[in-house]
């Protein structure tokens, strides 16, 4: 519509004189976008993007809908039209149509979520939740559910967390043969690794080619989580390629994570066309490699005559075949075809920082780091995270939800902001053993209880209080593409109070996760980071402090990693010297006969302290 319609020189004119246009970024103000999209789907029982919405000056909707075409298209109007249309609405029934605006209003004002009892769920709906999963599950397949197909992220976090505390085997296979599947498939870049926003089929072969910085964030951390759990060398590279991409094609001059890498590009032509960049034919390949290694590389990636993509190109992919190909000759293959690549016209890049998708990478990119001794990894978490705190951050601690080229945006952080980038320092507080990190979490933290948390039922508002007064106050539980904030926030506030004992922080995670115990039974898809969350409860989450005489110490060093790798759901962990007042969890934990050792306890009840790196292993084992 922008480039069929909004710049259309006549469409525009018409517009300026009968209309106050305002076009939304619904990246810069998820608000408004997601109190006018639940306004059209209450209305006409569908919504999507493009989203056309009529209001009337007090931005009460009145009418609605999705694209219109620049003109009549089977049986739609259009554009110009439904101005038409509009128009004369208002000037000749303008009583009629303000009724409408106020009835609407009056719909989706009784439309607050009630979810029973604010209690967390139990084994019960856990249970409950792993059926339903295992009902839409695709075995064939991996994944769940039928085209498109999406990365189910969060999910796979609740069925890693689940095998661990239960020992659910069926748990373990569903999260390994998915991360599997989605590895081989063309949703995952074969060449320089990260993954698209989803597949259009349901074999995970042929991508929407656009990198979003949130998937690759939520997929390197559980990749790197089911190695954590399996040991799975698959699992191992493709968390590490994961974070190399994010590192070197979405980070900023200023040092933190751009929004996303567009799908399409210049085919060469001088025409855009979604997935250039990517898709490969038979003679691209022989141009490159030679006839030799052309037929290798399109036995290795899949690539066919016919072409499993448009006009005889390929998306790479790694099918599973029989026999074992030559690692150095795939290795040496790979690294020939992406230096040709990157002579290619790039896609476009989506400068634009959001504070809550650059929290989920530096939780990301700081475990990865940590569990493949990868320091670079940590030090690209911590400076993202400076750039939060320096540009996104004012005195108060509250956040400012976008910036670019290192100037804030204007528009008030969210709740899924304030969660975020909460869940980002806890991890980092974690690995790095700075106590600086839990402090600013607890700042945001508290943020969350005092101005997005409705003080009655514990319920969770995806604006704060003092925020934009619009038609309605926006709040969805359900996780999407990223997870919701509500499940983020129950998700940070828990793991806070494990760090601090802080009881009003776990008291409002458990009351939060009451919309778990009612929705995971029903819809466990959309609320896996919920029922991940849910697991960390039922299991404590554990509590670690590892002390030792500095921090650098390999006795310290080696309790610390085995601490950060233990499976227990929503383990958090401290790390620092004897008397530290860095973390809560360290007071009063001297060393063992002067050695390093790790204290765990639940609940803030304690087990004996050990020096043993291998026990500690075996207690946090799930």
């Amino acid at each position: 519509m922008a480039h069929e319609s909004f710049e259309d020189q006549e469409t525009a004119e018409y517009l300026n004189a009968h209309y106050v246009s305002v076009k939304v970024d619904r990246e810069e103000r998820p608000d408004v976008d997601a109190v006018y999209m639940e306004a059209v789907q209450a209305a006409t029982g569908q919504g999507g993007w493009p989203m056309t919405v009529f209001l009337t000056p007090d931005a009460e909707p009145f009418y609605f809908g999705t694209y219109f075409p620049p003109a009549p298209r089977q049986g739609m109007p259009s554009f110009r039209q439904v101005l038409q249309g509009v128009q004369q609405a208002w000037e000749e029934r303008r009583d009629e149509v303000t009724e409408v605006a106020g009835k609407i209003v009056r719909d989706l004002a009784g439309r607050e979520i009630s979810y029973g009892d604010a209690r967390t769920p139990g084994e019960e709906e856990l249970a409950q939740a792993l059926l339903g999963l295992t009902r839409e599950y695709d075995p064939q397949r991996g994944g769940f559910g039928g085209a498109p197909k999406f990365p189910p992220s969060m999910v796979l976090e609740f069925l890693l967390r689940h095998h661990a505390r239960t020992g659910a085997e069926g748990a373990l296979q569903m999260a390994q043969d998915t991360c599997e599947r989605m590895a081989r498939g063309g949703m995952y870049d074969q060449l320089g690794g990260g993954f698209a926003r989803y597949s259009v089929d349901r074999d995970w072969v042929v991508p929407h080619f656009e990198k979003m910085l949130y998937d690759n964030a939520l997929l390197c951390r559980v990749y790197a989580h089911l190695w954590r759990s399996t040991g799975s060398e698959l699992a191992r590279r493709v968390a590490l390629e994961t974070a190399d991409f994010m590192v070197r094609e979405l980070r900023t001059n200023e040092g933190a994570f751009a929004s996303a890498l567009d799908a399409d590009s210049d085919d060469g032509t001088g025409r855009h066309v979604e997935g250039a960049y990517y898709v490969w034919t038979p003679e691209q390949l022989r141009e490159v490699l030679g006839e030799q290694d052309a037929e290798f590389a399109a036995q290795v990636f899949g690539v066919t005559e016919e072409g499993t993509f448009e006009e005889g190109a390929s998306v790479l992919q790694l099918p599973v075949r029989d026999g074992v190909f030559d690692a150095e000759k795939v290795a040496s293959v790979r690294e020939r075809l992406l230096a040709e690549r990157s002579g290619r016209p790039a896609p476009g890049r989506d400068d634009k920082v959001v504070a809550a998708w650059n929290g989920l990478a530096i939780a990301a990119l700081a475990e990865t780091g940590a569990y493949f001794d990868r320091p670079d990894l940590v030090e690209a978490a911590v400076a993202a995270a400076d750039l939060l705190v320096r540009l996104h951050l004012d005195e108060q601690a509250r956040l400012t939800r976008t910036s670019k080229d290192g100037h804030a945006g204007a528009n008030a952080g969210v709740l899924e902001d304030y969660a975020d980038v909460a869940e980002g320092f806890l991890a980092l507080a974690s690995v790095t053993g700075e106590g600086v990190w839990l402090e600013f979490a607890g700042f945001l933290l508290d943020h969350v209880l005092a101005r997005f948390t409705d003080p009655e039922s514990g319920a969770l508002y995806d604006t704060a209080a003092d925020a934009e007064q619009l038609i309605r106050r926006p709040q969805d539980p359900t996780d999407n593409a990223a997870p919701s904030g509500w499940t983020a926030a129950a998700n940070a506030l828990l793991s806070y109070a494990a760090h601090t004992g802080s009881e009003p922080h776990r008291t409002a995670a458990e009351r939060a996760l009451g919309v778990v115990k009612a929705l995971g039974p029903r819809v466990p898809r959309f609320i896996g980071w919920g029922l991940a969350a849910a697991e960390a409860v039922l299991d404590g989450p554990r509590e670690v402090a590892i002390v030792g005489p500095a921090l650098d110490d390999e006795g310290t060093r080696t309790l610390h990693r085995t601490a950060l790798l233990g499976t227990a759901p929503g383990v958090v962990v401290a790390v620092g010297v004897p008397g530290s007042e860095e973390f809560p969890l360290l007071a009063d934990r001297p060393l063992v006969g002067g050695e390093p050792a790790a204290y765990v306890c639940r609940n803030f009840t304690c087990d004996a302290p050990t020096t043993e790196p291998d026990r500690l292993s075996t207690v946090l084992s799930g």
